[in-house]
């Protein structure tokens, strides 16, 4: 195996290979960009070109089959993107089997903390480069709603010099993703952060201590949905590791916590 091809999900213990130069040409197959409910065919063809000119393959859809004749026209030189796209009945779905999500948003929302899009970019390019980071891009009309930003660890916002209310679709993919390769082109030693659990694990974690809470009568009709956002906001931007993993369940269960039948207490 050459040094930077990415495994689907190798364990987490490269010890000084944690400090390795990143270069470009292998960033890109980490990265998944995930379009939730596009309607515009000719802005999935866009998309697929901008990617294409950045340098990155794998293209996720959600609430689409396939794509349409039109959205081929306008994938110049990228029909393969196209082609190779998988598609997903929701957010959940298409997110699972991924480590970290980073989730475009035009708006501020009440219960999710946006980071700036420089600070997003320097934390995608700062994960190990065994972590698969998912860029999930919302509804052309409606963006990316509430729920669907409960799958994702972070949100950005793409900054405008006008009143504009939001970027095109294409647009902002890439932006993004420009942004992305031109941070990670340059050879460089840095340490990493720790490789988190998958979407999909992340998510139970969350659902374990959610129904803790509701057990408990914290969590109740009156401030359901308020309290769900912000603890999927809070854990998620944790970008949960086995070890959070083990230390959060005990905490919300007295000190110990029960994994497959058995009670591990937590000694780390």
């Amino acid at each position: 195996m050459k040094p930077l091809d990415i495994p689907a999900r190798p364990g987490y213990n490269m010890g000084m290979d944690n400090l390795r130069p990143l270069l470009s040409p292998s960033m890109p197959r980490r990265f998944f960009v995930t379009l939730s409910r596009p309607e515009n065919q000719e802005n999935i063809g866009m998309v697929a070109r901008a990617m294409a000119n950045c340098g990155f393959h794998d293209l996720r859809m959600i609430g689409i089959e396939e794509p349409g004749e039109r959205a081929y026209k306008t994938a110049i030189h990228s029909h393969g993107i196209l082609q190779k796209a998988r598609f997903f009945p929701d957010t959940e779905a298409a997110v699972g089997d991924l480590d970290l999500v980073f989730a475009a948003t035009g708006k501020i929302r009440k219960n999710f903390s946006v980071l700036s899009f420089s600070d997003a970019v320097e934390k995608m390019s700062h994960c190990d480069p065994y972590t698969r980071i998912g860029i999930l891009f919302g509804n052309e009309r409606t963006g990316l709603t509430s729920t669907e930003l409960q799958s994702s660890n972070f949100r950005f916002w793409i900054p405008q010099a006008s009143r504009q209310p939001s970027y095109n679709l294409a647009g902002a993919v890439l932006l993004t993703l420009f942004a992305l390769a031109a941070r990670v082109e340059r050879p460089r030693m840095m340490p990493l952060d720790p490789l988190p659990l998958s979407r999909e694990e992340q998510e139970e974690c969350i659902r374990r201590i959610i129904e803790g809470l509701t057990e408990r009568e914290f969590i109740h009709e009156a401030n359901r949905r308020h309290m769900t956002e912000r603890i999927h906001d809070l854990l998620g931007r944790l970008a949960i590791t086995a070890r959070d993993r083990k230390l959060l369940l005990a905490l919300f269960n007295k000190g110990t916590v029960a994994e497959s039948g058995s009670k591990d207490h937590v000694s780390e």
